[in-house]
């Protein structure tokens, strides 16, 4: 795919707004024809710039579940050192977002458990079995503040 062009940007801030929104509201807003705006809309998602959709639930209302957030630190920050730490994390669908870091630690991860005894088994079987990591740095979240902007701050 090539660059994306202001066009498509913007289809994507749409999206990240309401990703329900219907094609027709989209292609108006942006000013394309519908079937223009679809079109671009399958070729970002073939080339992976959009990776799927997903649903902002409150977990208050929906389910129990603790946000932890936990910095590790590797043994060393080579190449092969971060792509080896990189596709363990992809195998676990308990951690739910990984990101490369600057500063004082490699990486940041979010998981979500239902009780310190789940988090105490995922560091146990996953996060101290992950290749590489020298310290594990864990802060669990008292609620969550934003997950996103709402629709009306356009």
């Amino acid at each position: 795919m090539a660059a994306l062009d202001a066009i498509d940007r913007n289809i994507l801030r749409l999206l990240r707004l309401d990703a329900r929104v219907s094609n027709a509201s989209l292609a108006s807003e942006v000013g394309l024809s519908p079937s223009a705006c679809l079109r671009r809309i399958k070729l970002m998602e073939q080339a992976g710039v959009i990776r799927g959709y997903t649903a902002l639930v409150d977990t208050s209302q929906a389910e129990a579940a603790i946000a932890v957030i936990i910095n590790i630190t590797l043994e060393r920050q080579t190449e092969d050192h971060l792509d080896r730490f990189e596709a363990a994390v992809r195998k676990h669908p308990e951690i739910r977002e990984c990101f490369l870091m600057t500063g004082g630690s490699d990486y940041l991860l979010r998981v979500e458990v239902a009780t310190a005894g789940d988090f105490e088994r995922i560091h146990k079987e996953i996060l101290s079995a992950l290749p590489g990591v020298l310290r594990i740095h864990s802060s669990f979240s008292i609620r969550n503040v934003l997950a996103t902007r709402p629709k009306n701050l356009r």
